[in-house]
């Protein structure tokens, strides 16, 4: 029984390190954020993390994949089973990431990225390949869908992929910067709606609009 509950335990510590750190670095930034920190944070020893993470990178990047890398990909595996029309599955798509933006504590991550991109380069080029790369395709696969069966008017889907996210990117910018001045609070889910409601007048054919 004690030999369980230490398997336990252990398979347990690496999620709450992942956790003290994503609250470090909301704290402190990346470049601020030291290991020690992070280990005090999680009530364990500096050497524990080392157990489970080689560097401050590997514990970013392991907070990237867990965070928003494991929806983007569930995301994606819905795209193939999914037999509604394209302006339906764009509309879930965007919903379910626009909530994720909305309420989400790891919109800290990609503020860290670009506000330290110049002194962590390595980290732009880990974010760009595994995360943005991955959830542009997701929109882009989703444009040539609705092209291919005549539910969406011609355009380059990789430009409309990125019609879909800036408002996404609005969001997550707001809310690590700008909202702690609002008066009230901002209207996410509003904005996500109008969002869609235009995206979709914009895609659809003549026949459809």
């Amino acid at each position: 029984m004690k030999e369980q509950r230490w398997l336990r335990r252990k398979d347990e510590r690496a999620p709450e390190i992942l956790d003290a750190a994503l609250a470090c670095f909301a704290e402190k930034g990346f470049a601020a954020c030291r290991m020690d920190d992070i280990a005090r944070r999680a009530g364990i020893s500096k050497g524990t993390i080392y157990l489970y993470f080689e560097s401050k990178e590997a514990v970013f990047k392991a907070l990237a994949r867990r965070a928003i890398g494991e929806r983007i990909a569930a995301i994606a595996g819905q795209l193939e089973a999914f037999d509604g029309n394209t302006p339906e599955l764009l509309r879930l798509v965007l919903t379910m990431v626009g909530s994720i933006a909305s309420v989400s504590d790891a919109v800290v991550l990609p503020r860290l990225v670009l506000a330290e991109a110049g002194n962590f380069p390595e980290l732009a080029e880990f974010w760009r390949h595994e995360i943005v790369n991955h959830g542009l395709g997701i929109f882009e696969t989703i444009i040539r869908r609705g092209q291919g069966r005549g539910e969406f008017r011609p355009m380059p889907p990789e430009h409309a992929a990125r019609l879909c996210v800036a408002p996404l990117l609005i969001i997550m910018l707001w809310r690590g910067v700008f909202a702690r001045f609002d008066s009230t609070p901002y209207d996410y889910q509003g904005l996500v709606e109008t969002h869609i409601e235009t995206l979709l007048r914009g895609l659809a054919t003549e026949a459809r609009t």
